[in-house]
């Protein structure tokens, strides 16, 4: 990959509250393939609910950078399950989308189902059982990919990864965890 090409990492953090209305930080940060960051993002969305999506197509344009050539996200379930629909952010960002976890699991369904009633369990397995599968690199990560073939998709996460995490993520999750710490002290 080019030394200037870059990527937006979105991650999210969250300490929990017992405020019903509970959000969410995510963080974004772009960053170029030899590790410079050069900018950041931040937005928020609510702790089990279904906003998740619309706060990281909000974060994309809020960035408004055109130089990104890869969107990654850290899981497609942050907040509680609050599960972000790859195709609608890829169809909103025109890049690939590249979603990155990093534990071997079941899914999400079982989960899901326990912790939420229709219509809100219905809503969210509807988006999750649309996803894309989830396949295992051999770095041990865990991708699904939209807007781009499974090949290009891995090649991307292979540049921008240089110890165990993407750059982009990594830090996005700093920042994240900062400005999360920062919103409820």
């Amino acid at each position: 990959m080019k030394p200037g090409r870059r990527a937006l990492g979105i991650a999210e953090s969250y300490r929990g509250t017992d405020d019903e209305d509970a959000t969410s930080t995510l963080g974004g940060a772009l960053v170029r393939v030899d590790r410079t960051v050069d900018d950041f993002v931040f937005g928020t969305c609510t702790v089990g609910g279904t906003d998740a999506t619309d706060a990281v197509i909000d974060c994309w344009r809020r960035l408004d950078r055109e130089d990104v050539a890869v969107l990654f996200l850290a899981g497609v379930a942050p907040a509680w399950y609050n599960v972000v629909d790859l195709g609608r952010v890829a169809s909103a960002v025109d890049r690939p989308v590249v979603a990155v976890s990093y534990e071997d699991s079941g899914g999400l369904t079982d989960a899901i189902e326990a912790a939420f009633d229709p219509p809100e369990r219905d809503r969210r397995l509807e988006v999750y059982e649309g996803l894309p599968d989830r396949r295992r690199l051999d770095d041990g990560l865990y991708v699904r990919s939209v807007g781009t073939d499974d090949a290009t998709a891995d090649r991307a996460v292979a540049a921008f990864t240089h110890d165990r995490r993407p750059e982009p993520l990594r830090v996005a999750k700093r920042a994240a965890r900062r400005v999360d710490a920062f919103r409820r002290d």
